[in-house]
């Protein structure tokens, strides 16, 4: 691995690892590099589900692509946001004034995501999220400049709380991340319940980062009565929930756990003892079919053994777009003009063997198709990493907000 002095700059910004791994073609010029920075959490709760991954997946996204024989050079460089919007901020600040950073991939978190947004904006660079969750990157802090690629809490809430209601679940007690995400996300299920004639019967916000006790909020979920705990956190936070919830003998009372945003690494964290059951919406599995498959076979040893969650396979899918867009509108307009590569971007069809064919809307939301799941039994596991059973496939129809309702300003009506 080579280090240049610009590299570890842009990557010690918000005191990260340096993982960085520079693409070069061998007669391209300087000038003609593009470069792109995964911002990240290399260190708190979502490092299972994006960190060091998401900076593997992007390094794959180029290593496929081959820049070198289209002409132009790749330098991958990271940093940890630490889950806060000012270094979030700052380090998005600096990447594109200083360091020559083009794109910014990855940004786990939505009120991260938010602040970088404005500032990709401003700079007229590119961003392209895979791991953060909140609507109103499409909504109304869409810009011509960012790219919505995985999910979002619209789908989630389309997908798992339209499917708990669906089961009996009609009265709901919500637990959240107090920031931008957990209060989409709640937001955004509430309605699928209400519309669907279900109650909510309370709710209660949790200081996010920081809490890793949730016995009081069980509690309060608990003495509520209601029939499913609908949970609006992730990563760590989602994981010690589910450990507490059991350790209290919630779920053999007769209440569901409802979790609405669950990564495979997160079940892997519960074991299938405890996640045996849990209905969840995911963009992408590892095991659905030959693409991923062979996706995860190259990823996972590289990776801790890790295999590649839906924000992985994101941030591999939308890198590899957002490259030939590149391509098509050339590296030197590329670096000059961020909103040209987004248009681009949006007007090619999206093509890649993890997500398959799909677009891009006006408001910048990526259009593929979600699927509920169902955790397995131990019993029914075949070997490591073997946790998903599919209940069905969410169309795209019902698996997005529609177009109109988002109050995009680049939508026309």
């Amino acid at each position: 691995m080579t280090l240049n002095r610009r590299t570890l700059l842009g990557t010690a910004a918000a005191g990260a690892l340096p993982l960085v791994t520079p693409m070069r073609a061998p007669r391209a010029q300087a000038g003609n590099t593009i470069r792109i920075g995964v911002l990240t959490d290399l260190s708190s709760l979502y490092t299972d589900l994006a960190g060091q991954g998401s900076v593997l997946a992007a390094r794959m996204a180029v290593e496929d692509f081959n820049p070198g024989a289209k002409g132009f050079n790749v330098d991958i460089v990271s940093a940890d946001h630490q889950n806060k919007a000012d270094v979030g901020s700052t380090t998005a600040r600096t990447w594109y004034d200083r360091d020559g950073v083009d794109a910014i991939v990855d940004v786990p978190n939505s009120g991260v995501a938010l602040a970088v947004n404005q500032i990709t904006r401003e700079k007229n660079k590119v961003m392209l999220v895979s791991a953060g969750a909140t609507t109103a990157l499409t909504g109304a802090s869409c810009t011509p400049n960012t790219i919505h690629w995985t999910y979002d809490t619209f789908s989630q809430a389309a997908g798992t709380g339209r499917a708990m209601v669906a089961a009996g679940g009609d009265s709901w007690f919500f637990i959240t991340a107090d920031y931008a995400f957990g209060h989409a996300l709640e937001a955004d299920t509430e309605k699928f319940v209400t519309a669907s004639g279900g109650r909510v019967l309370g709710k209660v916000r949790t200081p996010f980062p920081g809490t890793t006790d949730f016995s009081s909020f069980l509690l309060q979920a608990q003495s509520s009565r209601a029939k499913v705990i609908g949970l609006a956190n992730a990563g760590g936070d989602f994981i010690n929930c589910v450990k507490q919830a059991g350790e209290f003998g919630i779920t053999r009372r007769g209440q569901k756990l409802a979790g609405l945003l669950v990564f495979i690494t997160d079940v892997h964290g519960l074991g299938l003892q405890t996640a045996q059951g849990l209905t969840l919406t995911d963009a992408f599995y590892w095991d659905r079919n030959d693409g991923s498959r062979a996706f995860s076979e190259k990823f996972h040893p590289r990776n801790r053994g890790i295999r590649p969650t839906m924000a992985h396979a994101g941030v591999y899918a939308s890198t590899l777009h957002y490259l030939k867009a590149v391509e098509a509108v050339g590296a030197e307009k590329a670096k000059a003009d961020g909103a040209a590569v987004v248009a681009k971007m949006k007007e090619l069809r999206t093509a890649d063997p993890l997500f398959g064919e799909g677009e891009i809307r006006p408001d910048g939301r990526k259009l593929h198709p979600m699927f509920l799941y169902e955790v397995k039994a131990p019993n029914e596991s075949r070997g490591p990493w073997d946790y998903y059973k599919l209940i069905r496939e969410i169309p795209i129809a019902d698996a997005w907000r529609p177009l109109a309702e988002g109050g995009c300003s680049l939508v026309r009506t």
